[in-house]
């Protein structure tokens, strides 16, 4: 199943609504309750640390550091309806075994996910909305790196589809 951005519904703001005569509230209707409902509510940094444990000495070094970058997504439900969605990095820069240095950074989301078929759900956490939190994880790991006095560090764009296809895989021969 390929899904893009796009591929998947979205709640559509409606301008004029029906209002009760008793205390002019919104009234809904049965279409409005159960519409498919995708919305960010917010996209923060929720961690973010820097180590550089053999600093000075390793600073002098002239051998190229060996880069190694890890990334995994995780996904919480805070309550009904409402999910966080995380990215973290795991950058870690060694020379011959002495690290350089190391970052971690969790990038987060929480995502208001109501009403969307059983089979739009898992590819709407999985796929779109790490989509859209990894730009500001790559800005704020590029950034603390250059802070620390390196040339930053640019993280490659990522097919969020194949990391998940290949997680529900994983999990499908577990459980066989």
């Amino acid at each position: 199943m390929e899904i893009s951005q796009a591929g998947f519904y979205l709640q559509k703001e409606i301008n004029v609504m029906a209002t009760s005569s008793e205390n002019n509230t919104p009234i809904q209707t049965a279409d409005q309750a159960n519409a498919p409902v995708f919305q960010i509510q917010r996209i923060y940094l929720k961690d973010m640390s820097l180590e550089q444990p053999n600093s000075p000495a390793i600073l002098t070094a002239q051998e190229q550091p060996a880069l190694d970058i890890q990334l995994a997504v995780g996904i919480e439900q805070v309550v009904e309806g409402i999910t966080e969605v995380t990215v973290t990095a795991t950058v870690t820069t060694k020379i011959q075994d002495k690290v350089v240095f190391l970052v971690e950074a969790k990038q987060a989301g929480i995502f208001e996910i109501r009403n969307l078929p059983e089979d739009q759900t898992g590819p709407v956490m999985g796929i779109a909305c790490p989509q859209i939190i990894y730009p500001y994880l790559r800005g704020n790991v590029a950034d603390v790196i250059q802070r620390a006095g390196f040339p930053p560090v640019h993280l490659a764009e990522i097919n969020f589809q194949a990391m998940y296809e290949q997680q529900v895989q994983q999990a499908q021969s577990t459980t066989q």
